[in-house]
């Protein structure tokens, strides 16, 4: 069998992996719930980013945090769609981690969320690690 514990898995770090944050989705903390509802079915993401005006993480946000906040007892309240922000339902306590940080170190994390944010120590959005890129890096390992 195969070990996982190469050198070479174990020399990558969560910088290599990174998808950069011009090229994920996000939101803004004060944008309305119906902006961030376009911005996740218009990517087809179930959960994005949620930074502030200077694109500090904050949290993220998703479809199912979304609908839960309009959905009334008889009827789903769209209403409510233009009236409340994404700081009003993102979820605020989300796990993160650093360019600098291990392969292994992601790989636990992505295992519980499909994505995780990177930061940089000002707490500045740099990206995110996905769970496709830890398994396809993984995938290859194991192929080659």
């Amino acid at each position: 069998m195969v070990s996982i514990q190469s050198t070479d898995i174990k020399q990558l770090t969560v910088g290599d992996l990174i998808v950069p944050s011009e090229k994920v989705a996000h939101v803004q903390m004060k944008n309305p719930l119906e902006h961030a509802l376009l911005v996740l079915v218009k990517t087809g993401y179930s959960a994005v980013p949620v930074l502030d005006a200077n694109s500090h993480l904050q949290g993220i946000v998703s479809k199912t945090m979304i609908i839960n906040q309009i959905l009334g007892i008889e009827r789903f309240e769209v209403e409510k769609l233009s009236e409340q922000r994404v700081e009003d339902v993102m979820e605020k306590d989300v796990p993160f981690l650093k360019k600098e940080d291990s392969f292994l170190k992601g790989l636990k994390l992505v295992i519980n969320h499909s994505f995780v944010c990177v930061i940089n120590d000002e707490r500045e959005f740099e990206g995110i690690l996905t769970r496709r890129a830890i398994l396809k890096k993984v995938n290859r390992f194991l192929h080659e």
